[in-house]
């Protein structure tokens, strides 16, 4: 079996995990108009996406371990086709935000599964470097051309195209992982499915994402955010609890001692908290201060796009030359200069052009350390830990994001309006020059990483 036509499929479920958080954005207006919802609830058609897969991670790693990879592959891949079909029929609010927190449930299944796959599939070392390579170009491509593709979309068909779309090729990877993918293997003795700790697990995350993406809008003294608040740390303290209890935990405390792992996970949380909250702030420059039209932000976006792919096969050659640590270093070090650049070019008057020096350093950067830090992820973690491995890493990079944007907007906020209207973008430039510093922060740590494959 040729090792590409796996990594085809793949790489196309990476595709519609990162089309899928993407594609809505810009047709936002359009599905409010349609079906009628309140202006403050429109963004739950994004945020029941993102709490749900940033809740059910954990659990989908270890479902992916323990019911076998192949078998969570395809399953997730059709829940996605289910919801997305279902989700272009909705015309009630409450209907579209339940299918959207289905389709979180589907990414929280299909990403660990993804990751783990390769994991498996490839050996440590070039295959697997090469893979994940592969695979992360699929992400940029498809957070970058998401903008695009739904902007046209949209005007062509109507927002309801944004969800059909997805159906087919849905279908297609859940038949080709049946063909294409090994067997699941059963495991060894008996299987025990860790309930309390998948329901303190999932619970204390789910509502972790929850307060962090609810909060900044709804004011953090409404009655949701403080029930949160109490609820998340005590469900996460009870998880910590029964994990060290139980005979086969949802998350194996020894996976803690592995220190690439470990490190992997907060160079995770930092990279989204960073590089992932960028698009929004870029997205407020451009719309609200330069005037440019759904459309045009998405064209806009393509550099951006085709730098962040180059950067992660230049990451996978990087590996080679000088190691993973020393490449994530320089990848999360370079994409530091490119933010501080990006923040200098954010003028009430520049030119897109003057952006792009900025952008094309910080998507190299990021494309390289995207790279770096899953190949890091996966070392050393045996075959029947990769699962929950990967849901951990991807955790981080879920509660990272939330914690990161929610900081950096109150950033902006504090230090000036967000743009509109002609005002200087003085918040947006802080929050940018922000990232700068705090990636830049993180280079020593990205340092610390070691893999058994590299000295000290």
């Amino acid at each position: 079996m040729p090792a590409r036509l796996p990594l085809l499929v793949l790489a196309l479920a990476q595709l519609v995990i990162a089309l899928d958080y993407n594609i809505v954005y810009v047709a936002l207006p359009d599905i409010g108009a349609g079906l009628g919802f309140p202006e403050h609830d429109l963004q739950w058609v994004v945020s029941a996406y993102v709490v749900t897969t940033g809740g059910f991670l954990l659990l989908g790693g270890r479902a992916a371990d323990l019911l076998g990879r192949r078998r969570t592959f395809v399953a997730a891949a059709l829940v996605y086709a289910g919801a997305s079909l279902v989700g272009g029929f909705c015309r009630t609010p409450g209907a579209l935000v339940a299918v959207r927190a289905v389709q979180g449930i589907g990414g929280s299944l299909l990403f660990p599964a993804t990751l783990s796959l390769i994991n498996t599939i490839y050996a440590e070392g070039p295959d697997r470097n090469r893979a994940l390579a592969v695979w992360g170009a699929a992400g940029a491509g498809g957070l970058c051309f998401g903008s695009l593709l739904g902007g046209v979309l949209v005007e062509a068909f109507g927002w309801p195209s944004v969800f059909f779309v997805n159906v087919p090729v849905a279908v297609a990877i859940a038949w080709a992982g049946r063909v294409l993918f090994p067997a699941d293997v059963p495991r060894p003795g008996t299987r025990r499915f860790d309930l309390a700790g998948a329901l303190t697990g999932t619970g204390g995350i789910t509502l972790l994402v929850f307060l962090l993406v609810h909060a900044p809008a709804a004011g953090w003294s409404g009655a949701s955010v403080l029930v949160s608040a109490v609820l998340s740390p005590t469900l996460l303290t009870l998880f910590a609890v029964v994990e060290t209890r139980s005979r086969d935990p949802l998350v194996p405390t020894r996976l803690f001692r592995h220190r690439s792992l470990v490190a992997a996970m907060a160079v995770t949380a930092v990279y989204s908290a960073t590089f992932g909250s960028v698009p929004y702030f870029l997205t407020l420059y451009l719309q609200n201060v330069r005037g440019y039209g759904a459309l045009a932000t998405g064209l806009a976006f393509l550099v951006p796009a085709v730098v962040v792919a180059a950067g992660t096969r230049a990451g996978e050659r990087a590996v080679v030359a000088v190691g993973v640590r020393r490449m994530l270093a320089g990848g999360m070090a370079l994409g530091a200069l490119g933010a501080a650049g990006l923040g200098l070019a954010l003028t009430e008057h520049g030119s897109y052009a003057l952006l792009l020096p900025g952008i094309v350093l910080l998507g190299l950067g990021q494309g390289a350390a995207w790279t770096g830090m899953w190949i890091t992820a996966a070392a050393g973690v045996a075959p029947e830990d990769q699962g929950v491995a990967s849901g951990l890493a991807s955790t981080s990079l879920q509660v990272g994001g939330a914690v990161g944007l929610a900081g950096l907007v109150a950033l902006a906020g504090a230090v000036g309006r967000h743009p509109g209207n002609g005002v200087p973008p003085d918040g947006t430039r802080a929050a940018v020059f922000a990232i700068a510093a705090a990636i830049a922060c993180a280079v020593p740590l990205a340092l610390a990483v070691r893999t058994k494959t590299e000295s000290p």
